[in-house]
């Protein structure tokens, strides 16, 4: 399964999801408006079983969007709006949904600025309300009444995105120095070359003394990878006797 960002030529596809599970539809030109005006916020799941990714004329199948935008109110903070989302019957309880709601909200900070993001969703639709309610952690804002074109109200609901938005220079700094005064020792070396976190055997080697006629053994670290902890002997007696 890949999760990318929707391209002009996926609109005919995701048009097809739409119509299939949803009641509002839109006409074509609607999802273009979307991809040309806001390419990095609208994104569709790719189920990738059986095609060839090399071959460049398989057509792909798409069982998900989430089709997004940024609200034009001068008088507002910047924020997002999710105008759809849908991910066909076959491939539900498999959190496709999740994950593309999350990525869309991700670009909206990261693109934009957004502070917050809203959507609406029909009173009666309960998997929808629990998804953004208890998964997502939207939360109720107010009831439109009659917002839907067959009389149906819905839920106007929005969640916070301030979370996401990347640390000021100088706050991680900050947060350190808080921390010592509140009795917290922060470990200046917490992270060693690579982002690999130093383990007690380097410390170890650097207390060993070799005998005399005893090539030296040294630990080191290899591979750039985060997280590599594999390690190697090396024989460096011909080094030191140098």
């Amino acid at each position: 399964m890949d999760i990318r960002i929707l391209r002009p030529s996926d609109i005919p596809h995701v048009q097809t999801a739409n119509i299939t599970n949803l009641p509002e539809n839109y006409f074509c030109k609607y999802y273009l408006y979307h991809a040309l005006s806001w390419p990095q916020l609208s994104y569709v799941a790719v189920d990738m079983s059986g095609s060839d990714p090399n071959d460049p004329y398989a057509i792909p199948r798409i069982v998900g969007y989430v089709l997004a935008k940024m609200e034009e109110e001068p008088t507002d903070a910047p924020h997002g709006h999710i105008t759809s989302l849908s991910v066909m019957r076959t491939h539900r309880r498999l959190g496709l949904a999740e994950k593309l709601m999350r990525q869309s909200q991700k670009a909206m900070v990261e693109c934009f600025g957004a502070k917050y993001v809203s959507l609406h969703v029909r009173v009666s639709n309960k998997a929808a309300l629990h998804l953004y309610q208890n998964t997502l952690q939207f939360e109720s804002d107010k009831i439109e009444a009659k917002y839907y074109a067959d009389g149906e109200d819905a839920y106007s609901m929005r969640k916070d995105l301030t979370f996401l938005e990347e640390p000021e220079e100088g706050a991680e700094v900050e947060q350190g120095e808080a921390a010592e005064k509140n009795g917290v020792k922060k470990d200046v070396e917490d992270v060693g070359i690579d982002g690999d976190v130093p383990d007690e055997e380097q410390a170890r080697d650097k207390e060993k003394k070799p005998r005399e006629g005893e090539p030296v053994m040294r630990t080191v670290r290899i591979g750039r990878p985060l997280g590599v902890i594999n390690l190697e002997e090396r024989n460096e007696s011909s080094a030191t006797a140098s």
